[in-house]
């Protein structure tokens, strides 16, 4: 029966047949017999192999295995006598299924620096950090369809192909067919920015959707915490204001957590012990505490009080540099924090207008280490106000008429964020680049396989 080593080594089932398949990480000879260690993926540890030299292909082949060649293992499982692992397998039967040459074969018993592994992106999986990190991810990836399935959210697919540009940055990919002389949608397109709009469709016909997909945007930054295609969750309600958008957001942000590291304590131990000392209390005590609630203009009174240790300076009207993001965080409140009523000047068009004219019911939630993890905001409902707002971005109405039809018929308060993937990734696991937690980074002059 073949079975993963996650279950082996959980379940314990000492006298068992049963068979592995996986990658050999080390051998080890001694007088007697081999250690083999075994590993699979499905988890951080290895299962120790016992090859005895009575196998029929020892000699030949058990004696010449080295790192990154696969086998397929069959034996019976025994109490381990030595320290380090509780059970070990038996081999009866040892198959070979693919070698590794040990001259050319770039992963050895030793730490790899992460630029090293980034130059091979088709390999790293195999490595402790990068196995972990797409456990992680994988288990981070479900818990989101959980979260919204258990509040009743309906689950929506936005295009990859759109003809809005969300953001009105201009930041855009732009789609076309090989040799086309006419645009193949019979306009200009690109790819999405943002599920953020037409979530709102649904939403406002189905209360509550989401959204979960990759966005792309074709913005010229190399930094640790920039992809050019990166994915998104993207909540939608209908009859919600801040305060509501708010809630939400916080509840994903501890139940994601919470959740992961009930689940994946092993592969987290592991960044906690090389990657970030103390990650494992930093993220209980985001569960655990609540969020600082701070007005823009005050996170900028507290910012310009020490604004000598920025690069950027600080003052209002100002969209908060990453620098300004994590001290608020780290040295003034030393816990997430949310902003919110942030200047209308630097904000998207659809963000709803405050009583004052100068803000718009924006949030973002702030966490230590990273900055900004969550952008979202209560959306305009009114339609002259939007169009208003979309007339000062530079944006032709006539262009979103299927948009502003949402507010001629039937309006209601509606809100929602985005968030960022790979940052929460980044946050959960504690590495410095995020090019270490998405499987093929995409960033300027880069787009390995």
């Amino acid at each position: 029966m073949l079975i993963r080593i996650q279950k082996i080594l959980k379940q314990k089932d000492e006298g068992s047949k049963m068979k592995v398949q996986g990658w050999i990480r080390t051998r080890r000879d001694t007088g007697s017999f081999s250690f083999l260690e075994v590993n699979d993926g499905s988890c951080l540890a290895n299962l120790q192999v016992i090859a005895n030299p009575e196998l029929a292909n020892y000699q030949q082949e058990i004696s010449r295995l080295t790192a990154g060649c696969s086998v397929e293992v069959e034996g019976t499982l025994q109490k381990s006598p030595a320290k380090g692992q509780d059970v070990e397998l038996v081999a009866e039967e040892v198959q070979v299924l693919g070698w590794a040459d040990p001259e050319t074969y770039p992963l050895q018993k030793k730490r790899h620096s992460f630029e090293f592994l980034r130059s091979m992106s088709h390999l790293r999986p195999r490595t402790n950090a990068l196995g972990a990190v797409t456990r992680v991810r994988s288990h981070l990836s479900f818990g989101v369809h959980r979260f919204f399935q258990e509040r009743d959210f309906v689950q929506i697919h936005t295009p990859i192909i759109t003809t809005s540009d969300c953001e009105g940055a201009g930041e855009m990919f732009q789609v076309s067919a090989a040799g086309e002389k006419t645009p193949f949608f019979g306009r200009q397109a690109g790819l999405t920015v943002s599920g953020q709009l037409q979530a709102e469709v649904y939403a406002q016909a189905l209360g509550q959707v989401y959204t979960f997909g990759p966005t792309f945007r074709a913005e010229n930054s190399n930094t640790s915490r920039h992809l050019a295609e990166f994915w998104m969750i993207e909540p939608e309600m209908a009859f919600c204001d801040l305060a509501c958008d708010i809630e939400l957001a916080t509840d994903m942000l501890k139940y994601l957590l919470h959740d992961v590291l009930t689940a994946c304590s092993d592969d987290l131990a592991l960044f906690d012990k090389f990657i970030e000392k103390g990650l494992l209390k930093k993220l209980q005590t985001v569960i655990d505490n609540d969020f600082v609630h701070i007005p823009y203009t005050n996170a900028v009174e507290e910012l310009s009080a020490v604004s000598g240790k920025f690069e950027y300076p600080v003052q209002w009207g100002i969209d908060l540099q990453s620098e300004h993001e994590r001290y608020l965080t780290e040295e003034i409140y030393k816990c997430p924090v949310i902003v919110t009523d942030y200047p209308a000047s630097i904000k998207p068009f659809y963000m709803r207008l405050s009583d004052d004219e100068k803000t718009v019911a924006a949030m973002d939630i702030l966490v230590p280490g990273i900055g900004e993890i969550v952008g979202g905001s209560q959306r305009e409902e009114r339609y002259d106000i939007l169009v208003q707002r979309m007339v000062e971005a530079g944006i032709e109405p006539d262009e979103y008429e299927w948009y502003l039809d949402l507010r001629r018929y039937g309006s209601v308060p509606h809100a929602g964020f985005g968030l960022g993937f790979e940052r929460l990734v980044q946050f959960v696991t504690g590495m410095a680049n995020i090019r270490e937690v998405i499987s093929f980074p995409r960033t300027p002059g880069y787009a390995p396989c």
